[in-house]
Formats: C-alpha cells, structure tokens, sequence
C-alpha cells in the first residue's frame, strides 16, 4: 500500500499537466475558428489568444517532458549521509561542519526529519564525522548527488597571516535498506539421505 501511495503521488502531476494540456488545446482549436471571423475586432482578440494559448502549450510541454522520465524507486527512501573531514587539520573540520549545518538546514527547508546517526567534534567548533538520516519524500533523490569531494578555498579562522588555505571533506550518500525477512533453511530429501545411506552401510 505504502509503494502504491508513492507511484500514485509521482503520477498525480502528471495526469494534471495532461489534463491542462487537453484543456489548452481544446481552446486553441476554438480559438483558431474564431481568428477567421468577419468581426475585425473579434478576429484581432481571438489572434492574441492564440499566441497567449500557444505559449501556455509550449511552457506546458517543456514542464511534462522531464515528469515523464521514469521514477526511481530509491529516491523516495531516507538518504544516509555520512561527512568527513578530510585534509586541511582543524579548517577541513570546520568545513565539514559547514556543510553538515548546510545539508541539516536544506532538509528543515524541505520539512524532512534529520536523525543523528554519529558525530565526533573537532576543536574551534569543527566536526570530524558526522552521520545522519534524512526522511522524507525524494529525499535519496536530491541528496544523492552531494557524494563526492568537495573543497574550499578560503582564509580560515586558524590563519593569523591571511593566507589563502584549501581544506575538503568527503560525503557519502546512499539509500536507506529496507527491512526484510530472511528465513534460511535446509531441507534434504529422502531420496538424499538413502543416498548417503547406502554407502556408509556398504562401507
């Protein structure tokens, strides 16, 4: 029931953007007649219609074609996202306390839930490793793409002299597993264990 609730959620827009779409172009074709009309005025307004109702098609179209792509089944799951610091001592700590405060506060923005798996403080405020899970609709789907090395040049606070640093941590970003029931079991037929039988007796 659950994954029937999600394909019906991702469908709905769809069948609504088609259903405008038919609307729009049921009023193109009235609108089209209407353009060769004796009426001056009345062709004049059914002309800028047109244009008007063309475009609302053309915008429509360029909307639908991206929601016709096929869903991924992993994007609706939690996203488990792990930070690190990586070189650049107590500045790349910082950094990846940046970016866990930037990930935590996009995710407040979207309304998902931000549970903290692990977390290891550094000094000066920084953060060595930091593991959390991100619920919520598409939440896989837009963290996903956070995986990676990212790097920073800046001066950072530890710097007396100005001098520009370069600091990176490392985020990792994968699905959520679903729960299963596994049973493992063994079964050996008659036929097997008087297979096995036979020549031990012989022996």
């Amino acid at each position: 029931m659950a994954a029937l609730g999600r394909e019906l959620r991702h469908l709905q827009p769809l069948v609504q953007m088609g259903t405008r779409l038919d609307r729009y172009e049921q009023e193109l074709a009235e609108t089209r007649e209407l353009t060769g009309s004796d009426d001056a005025d009345m062709a004049q307004e059914a002309k800028a219609e047109e244009g008007r109702l063309q475009k609302s098609i053309d915008d429509l179209l360029v909307e639908i074609k991206p929601a016709l792509i096929p869903h991924d089944p992993l994007d609706d799951r939690p996203a488990i996202v792990e930070i690190r610091g990586g070189a650049g001592g107590d500045e790349a700590a910082i950094f990846a306390a940046d970016l866990y405060r930037m990930y935590t506060r996009f995710a407040e923005g979207r309304r998902w839930r931000v549970e903290v798996i692990s977390q290891s403080d550094g000094t000066l405020g920084g953060v060595k490793e930091a593991i959390f899970k991100v619920k919520g609709e598409g939440a896989f789907g837009a963290m996903r793409w956070e995986s990676g090395v990212h790097r920073v040049q800046r001066v950072p606070v530890t710097e007396s002299q100005g001098r520009i640093h370069t600091s990176a941590a490392t985020v990792a970003v994968l699905p959520e597993a679903e729960e299963i029931d596994l049973k493992i079991g063994t079964r050996i037929s008659a036929s097997m264990c008087f297979a096995r039988l036979v020549p031990a007796a012989r022996a």
